[in-house]
């Protein structure tokens, strides 16, 4: 199914049964895992909406659909708008472009210092 056809709210209940049945293999694993997201969702000095829009933009610059559709629903839930949840997809999109530029710059100097090493 192309991701813009998804029923994301049906989609969402249909990951978390197989998360149900993950955490019952790897009970300790997903524990930990749990243990961690509610450490890092805390409020501090960053509200619960701010980190749920902060969590969107890195699932998206990582192109991690579950991540899209579970951090949506949670932004949603916090009260984050239709505004905040573009400016932060435009923040995923610099950032997953911006990246990519950097690294091709070290892939580059690697190819150079791998052919001088060739030709040495």
């Amino acid at each position: 199914m192309n991701a813009g056809t998804r029923d994301w709210p049906e989609w969402t209940k249909d990951l978390s049964k197989g998360l149900r049945d993950l955490r019952g293999g790897a009970p300790e694993v997903m524990k930990a895992f749990s243990g961690l997201a509610q450490a890092a969702l805390q409020p501090s000095a960053l509200d619960a909406k701010t980190k749920e829009l902060i969590a969107l933009a890195i699932g998206v610059a990582v192109r991690c659909d579950d991540c899209i559709a579970f951090h949506v629903k949670a932004a949603v839930d916090h009260g984050a708008t239709r505004e905040e949840i573009t400016e932060t997809l435009g923040m995923a999109i610099y950032m997953g472009a911006g990246p990519s530029a950097m690294y091709a710059s070290h892939a580059l100097d690697a190819y150079t210092q791998f052919s001088a090493l060739k030709t040495a």
